[in-house]
């Protein structure tokens, strides 16, 4: 009898302990789970607002010449690289230096374009991820990494504040990955996956920007550096 009294009197506890982890649990899962790239990008409201938000850009970074030297009967180029916040041109977001065999380096960008139907005012818009950087006696596959594929980039590490982090890592892992699938593209109204490298051959005293226009075609534009 003891023991069934003593059973008896922990129920209430356990029952109101289930009760609070049923509330804890709500309260930190408001949304609908997602398994699939493909709920992300098709039924999830969230993202299409994320990408809607989206605004137009002018500069998506810089780069500049640190140093160039012969060694060894070979020119080094040693250059800086900056990536530019979304919302200040004058905010380093991304900062790397390479040395390059060379003076002619190219810069690569991946290009995501989204179509009027995956944005919800009807307008396109666009995300720029930085990949690589390279010299002219380079292969791209020898070429220094920029961005981490599959990693959140920092200038859009505001983006999609509102889904889980699960559903942000699904988001960039795959995103990589759907350039040349029509078929998904299409399903998904991405216009294009492309990348867009520029290049110039570098001279000290100089600043080389990135530009955006609004087709998502990266551009330069070299200005002294006062």
């Amino acid at each position: 009898m003891a023991d069934g009294r003593k059973k008896f009197r922990f129920l209430p506890l356990i029952i109101i302990g289930a009760g609070l982890v049923g509330v804890a649990y709500l309260g930190r899962t408001p949304y609908k789970v997602v398994e699939t790239i493909h709920e992300l990008l098709v039924e999830n409201k969230q993202l299409k607002q994320a990408i809607t938000n989206l605004t137009g850009e002018d500069q998506i970074g810089y780069a500049k010449v640190i140093s160039q030297e012969m060694k060894d009967g070979e020119l080094l180029t040693t250059i800086r690289f900056v990536e530019t916040a979304r919302d200040d041109k004058l905010k380093k977001i991304l900062e790397k230096e390479y040395t390059i065999a060379g003076d002619i380096v190219h810069f690569d960008a991946l290009i995501v374009k989204f179509g009027s139907k995956m944005v919800m005012d009807g307008k396109t818009r666009s995300l720029y991820l930085w990949r690589r950087v390279y010299g002219e006696k380079m292969t791209p596959a020898e070429a220094f990494a920029i961005e981490e594929p599959g990693a959140e980039p920092q200038r859009y590490s505001d983006l999609l504040a509102a889904l889980p982090i699960e559903q942000k890592h699904m988001f960039w892992s795959n995103i990589w990955d759907l350039a040349n699938d029509t078929e998904k593209l299409a399903k998904y109204d991405i216009d294009a996956i492309y990348g867009n490298a520029v290049y110039w051959k570098l001279r000290e005293g100089l600043i080389y920007i990135f530009k955006i226009n609004s087709t998502g075609q990266v551009y330069p534009e070299v200005v002294p550096d006062i």
